[in-house]
């Protein structure tokens, strides 16, 4: 097979993936009141199934009802049996492809209107347009109980179907707080030191591993940092991935940013706030975590995935002859084109159409490099909520809506997030 981007990979853990293309993470909001997959997760996922990837990730499947990262995520908090996660499955996996469940907990980035004092490693608050609320410091007894919550909805997701996990070590989620020295302010055995923040990322891929055992994929997600003074940086990054070579994991997935800094989906935040290392060429150009990957390669034995801005099969084919990169995640494309990547394979298209770059909610001071901070944020989640309506629609059984601005997108998914918040409300009081 000539094609590079259709060649197998075998993981560690002995299982091949049939190709180098990956459906990335995107959350889906679709959960039922319960906060269950229903049917359009299955609609949605079957079709994926037919569009080519070689591996699907969900989008967050979360390990505690009470702090999400929106209001329609899946959550496992228990370890009963779920028919829906099986039917979930099946369809993701219809045509012979990996379909892999992320496992998170939001942390701190829980929006208030979920719960107005989310738990998190510190109190620092997230101080986001005013969405989010102080949160309360884990204890340790709550520590361990969350890592076996990760384990637990690992093999929930085995025995569900799912063919792997990946955990989400994040984009400003829990994990990703405890990694950071400027959310993480404890002066226990989970905080001050790197190795100390890193000891939850940690101890929850051993007890995951030990919940799934030896041949079943586990993936992390990471960031190479987080865009911010005084931040988890790069030189950390690089260290955590030296552990995790140790940690018997199969697939590291390099990202960045979180939501204060949003370099995962390409932007820069508040300037205040923004470390000024940051490569403003990685921000600008297609495939903008491979110069972070190229360093990830020289001290990680396990396969990486990058994921951001591939677009266009010239660069895919190079960051895979760079070595750098083993495996492609792909996301907004997938919404907008859901058959992209078996058109890819087909040779019918070469390029991704750039739909974000039609989603601003305006030009200058109204546009994404405003200078008001709110402006900016409006944009970068105007796009956001733009596909979050499309996964919706797609869901539902309808096609995405191009007619559809940014404007529109961010106002129909915060009138879709509250009408869902309150029909969970019930669900939500009630303890795991």
């Amino acid at each position: 097979m000539s094609d590079p981007l259709q060649q197998p990979l075998e993981l560690p853990c002995g299982v091949t993936l049939p190709n180098r293309m990956c459906k990335a993470a995107m959350t889906e909001g679709l959960a039922d009141n319960r906060l269950r997959a229903t049917e359009r997760h299955e609609r949605l996922y079957r079709l994926w199934s037919e569009g080519g990837a070689g591996v699907l990730i969900t989008g967050n499947v979360q390990v505690d009802r009470h702090c999400l990262e929106r209001a329609g995520n899946v959550v496992i908090d228990t370890d009963e049996k779920r028919e829906d996660l099986a039917r979930w499955a099946e369809a993701g996996t219809a045509n012979g492809n990996h379909l892999w469940m992320q496992i998170s907990h939001a942390g701190r980035q829980t929006p208030m209107y979920i719960n107005r004092h989310p738990k998190a490693p510190s109190d620092v608050q997230l101080k986001l347009l005013g969405s989010y609320g102080k949160p309360e410091p884990l204890t340790d007894a709550e520590i361990r109980e969350l890592i076996e919550r990760f384990a637990v909805a690992a093999r929930t997701a085995k025995e569900a179907g799912f063919t792997g996990v990946q955990v989400h070590g994040a984009h400003g989620y829990l994990i990703s707080e405890f990694l950071s020295p400027l959310v993480n302010q404890r002066t226990d055995d989970w905080g001050g030191s790197l190795e100390n923040r890193a000891r939850f990322l940690l101890e929850t891929v051993a007890a995951t591993r030990a919940a799934v055992g030896p041949g079943f994929p586990i993936a992390v997600k990471l960031n190479s940092a987080d865009f911010q003074k005084g931040g988890y940086t790069f030189e950390e990054c690089l260290k955590v991935v030296k552990w995790l070579n140790d940690a018997g994991i199969d697939l590291l997935e390099v990202s960045g940013g979180s939501y204060e800094q949003p370099g995962m989906v390409g932007y820069q935040g508040d300037e205040d706030t923004a470390d000024p290392d940051a490569k403003a060429s990685t921000r600008e150009r297609e495939a903008y975590f491979m110069e972070y990957a190229k360093k990830v390669r020289e001290v990680a034995t396990m396969p990486i995935m990058v994921t951001g801005g591939f677009r266009s099969r010239q660069v895919m084919e190079a960051a895979l002859a760079s070595g750098d990169a083993d495996v492609l995640g792909i996301g907004r494309p997938l919404v907008t084109d859901p058959h992209f990547v078996k058109r890819l394979f087909e040779g019918t298209v070469d390029e991704a159409e750039k739909q974000e770059l039609k989603l601003n909610i305006g030009g200058g001071f109204l546009g994404p490099a405003s200078r008001s901070v709110t402006l900016k944020f409006m944009n970068v989640f105007g796009q956001m909520g733009w596909f979050y309506m499309q996964l919706l629609r797609i869901g539902n059984g309808r096609e995405a809506d191009y007619r559809m601005g940014a404007l529109r997108g961010l106002f129909g998914h915060l009138f879709n997030e509250y009408k869902t918040a309150f029909r969970i409300r019930g669900f939500l009081k009630e303890k795991a």
